[in-house]
């Protein structure tokens, strides 16, 4: 069952109830009674309609009032005095009595829905306050970016694109089957639920009831979707709205997301997902999936090089229909060096082994991500020119009967995210055995994205490089949200298999030590051949 948020898109919603009964007047129950969400003269309202008799009717205006649960079928709503009068008005409350609990769950969800498109203010009540009408996702993103974001995810073709991921959708389903025991009977919160595919998972894996949260258009497909799956269905209510605004019922035992972007982080759903975390899992509740990994290496490609800054020579002409171009040439130079390029590439461009930045989606605060600040270190394995640093990632579905990871390494099965090479606009040169430092620094921006920052040094080597010193440094400014999608060129091929169990392992299934001591146990359950260097939140 879908919960519609929006005035402009629900003009009234109608539930049916066993009975009510007035708190002040008697004890008595009402006949059958249907319950209705609408607005009258613009303002928000439920009424009762008991169906024998329309003029026993009781209205409760949202703005004034406040729903309470008492049991899995009984609930109390309690209207506020008016604020006019407070001293000759009373406050007065019903008694509902549902059929059973699927429709008290249902009404609840409803009824924050409609009441979250008032603006209120806080009341007396001494059990908490409303929410303001303003949540903190419209805080930190801009409404055009948040408006385009929605329309591209409401589409069913951009949906179609991410579930023929079958690396994607295969593994997500892998994760949820071989761990049914943390579903089964529990309460899942699909966060970002697009489709409502991995709500159906959860379903399918035992859970006893799933809320689909979804703030597209896309929910009212996912509603269908879910419909046309009745088995499933019955034990799945979707809700259109923001993780930040939404209410639910009841708390989740587990919550299921897809929240990666391009270098994990592009588009912040990663706090949404964080937030979630804080307004809807109980406490040592599981998170699928669990932590995700950023993998960093330098590379080398003289033909990818070679390619960006070619297309800057456009603007040297000094006789382009009578105009001189040139004035805007390094411009130009500079700005095609900003956009991070999104492809597969041959693992043995890399020439060095990966180190890696971890956040663990259980325990990360929100804030940690706005800025996120990397160093870098490596050992160069080879003598060439370093053009900047490649980048991947990896996520880690902690399940209590199996560990399954997604990666979007480079020479594994290709995802719909690729991978991401951070190109300099000036390579640097470096000898086999020579130390690359730098860092990484990612700001976040409200466009849902964030500004990269990355300078790669080469230092001193040979004789005397124990003194320390820089030889060659090269830094470049990108922008995450303008990536240069470089699909159209040969594609990765993997490595023979001698290769490619010693180079995978260097930057794929490398084991992860935790820089403290809590949570160790969750920090090595992958393969142990690696001495690979881990920055965690």
């Amino acid at each position: 069952m879908e919960v519609p948020a929006g005035q402009n898109k629900q003009k009234e919603q109608d539930f049916l109830v066993a009975s009510i009964s007035q708190l002040s007047i008697s004890n008595s129950t009402s006949p059958q009674v249907v319950a209705k969400f609408h607005y009258d003269s613009g303002v928000a309202e439920l009424r009762f309609d008991p169906e024998s008799d329309s003029n026993a009717s009781v209205h409760f205006v949202l703005h004034t009032s406040r729903l309470f649960k008492l049991s899995p079928f009984q609930s109390v709503c309690i209207s506020e005095a008016s604020e006019m009068d407070k001293e000759k008005s009373y406050s007065r409350g019903i008694s509902i009595q549902f059929r059973n609990e699927e429709e008290s769950r249902n009404f609840h969800c409803a009824f924050e829905q409609w009441k979250k498109e008032v603006v209120v203010q806080e009341s007396d009540f001494p059990n908490g306050t409303v929410l303001s009408s303003q949540s903190k996702f419209d805080d930190k993103i801009e409404a055009s970016s948040a408006k385009m974001y929605f329309h591209y995810y409401g589409q069913l073709l951009h949906q179609q694109n991410m579930m023929q991921d079958y690396v994607r959708t295969g593994t997500y389903y892998a994760a949820v089957m071989e761990n049914r025991v943390d579903f089964a009977g529990r309460v899942v919160v699909d966060v970002g639920a697009g489709s409502g595919i991995l709500s159906l998972f959860a379903a399918q894996a035992g859970a006893r009831h799933v809320y689909a949260v979804e703030a597209s258009e896309m929910a009212e497909y996912a509603s269908k979707l879910i419909d046309g799956n009745p088995s499933l269905g019955e034990r799945i209510t979707v809700i259109k709205g923001k993780v930040e605004e939404v209410e639910l019922p009841e708390k989740a035992d587990i919550l299921i997301s897809e929240p990666m972007g391009t270098l994990l982080v592009n588009e912040r759903m990663l706090e949404s997902y964080i937030i979630a975390r804080d307004r809807f899992l109980v406490p040592n509740g599981k998170m699928f999936p669990t932590i995700g990994r950023i993998h960093m290496a330098p590379f080398s490609d003289e033909y990818l090089y070679m390619e960006i800054a070619n297309k800057a020579l456009f603007w040297q002409q000094q006789n382009y229909y009578g105009v001189n171009l040139a004035p805007l040439q390094s411009t130009a130079f500079q700005g095609y060096f900003s956009q991070p390029v999104v492809d597969a590439f041959d693992p043995r461009l890399l020439v060095a082994p990966a180190i890696s930045h971890v956040i663990d989606f259980t325990s990360a605060k929100e804030e940690e991500l706005y800025e996120i600040d990397i160093p870098l270190k490596f050992v160069s394995s080879v003598g060439t020119r370093v053009h900047g640093l490649a980048c991947w990632f990896d996520v880690l579905f902690n399940g209590s009967t199996v560990q399954r990871w997604l990666t979007t390494a480079p020479g594994a099965p290709t995802t719909h995210w690729y991978q991401l090479r951070c190109v300099l606009a000036q390579p640097i040169y470096v000898m086999p055995g020579q130390e690359i430092v730098g860092r990484l620094h990612m700001v976040s921006h409200k466009a849902q994205s964030y500004t990269l920052y990355l300078t790669l040094s080469a230092k001193m080597w040979g004789p005397g490089a124990e003194q320390g010193g820089i030889l060659q440094t090269s830094s470049g400014k990108l922008d995450l949200k303008e990536p240069y999608y470089r699909l159209s060129q040969p594609q990765a091929y993997p490595l023979p298999q001698d290769q490619q169990s010693n180079q995978l392992l260097q930057t794929q299934d490398i084991q992860i030590q935790a820089q403290d001591e809590e949570g160790s146990d969750l920090m090595q359950q992958t393969l142990q051949d690696s001495g690979a260097e881990l920055h965690s939140l």
